[in-house]
Order: C-alpha cells, then structure tokens, then sequence
C-alpha cells in the first residue's frame, strides 16, 4: 500500500483523568511499537502529527492526532492495541487559511 492509498485522520483523545509530560511519553512509544507491529501486518497507517492539550494547571487532557490510514478500522486497531482513548475519529477536511 502507497501512502497515496492512505486517507488523512484527524483524532481526539479525551483523557478521563489528566497525565505527566512522563506518562505521555510512554504512551507514545507505546503508539510507535504498536504503528510498527500494524505495518508489519501489512495494515496502512502512520502517524503524522499531534497537538497536546492541557488544563490550566499544565496537566494534559488529551491529545488531537493526525494519522494517514487506509480506513477507520486501522486506527481503531491502533487505539486498542496500543490502549489509547479514540474519543472521535473523523476525516481530515481542507485546512483554513487566514492569519
């Protein structure tokens, strides 16, 4: 599978409780072993980029992820797996411009 084959996906991940900068970063290694074992599988999906989201008091809350995947099942595979929230999964849209 090319990553022309692949459609861009936009998730929110809504954290029940907020966590440590340290517990974020073991929950994205986790991502990548388990990104790494789908591919392996021949499942099409890879991670492009993610936006961190805090509470006032600095603690993170979630996460907004862009994933270019062949469909919704691989990147609910991937949540399960890796044992990550998938609150929402949508289709990436055009991006705004302005300022």
């Amino acid at each position: 599978m090319t990553d022309s084959d692949l459609e861009d996906f936009l998730i929110l991940r809504a954290l029940d409780d907020p966590i440590t900068e340290s517990e974020l970063e073991a929950a994205g290694e986790q991502s990548g072993e388990t990104l790494e074992e789908l591919r392996d599988e021949g499942v099409g999906i890879r991670w492009v980029d993610s936006e961190v989201l805090t509470n006032e008091n600095g603690k993170i809350t979630g996460t907004f992820c862009h994933y270019r995947a062949e469909g919704t099942d691989a990147v609910r595979e991937h949540a399960e797996r890796a044992g990550l929230p998938a609150t929402r999964i949508d289709r990436r849209g055009e991006p705004l411009e302005g300022e």
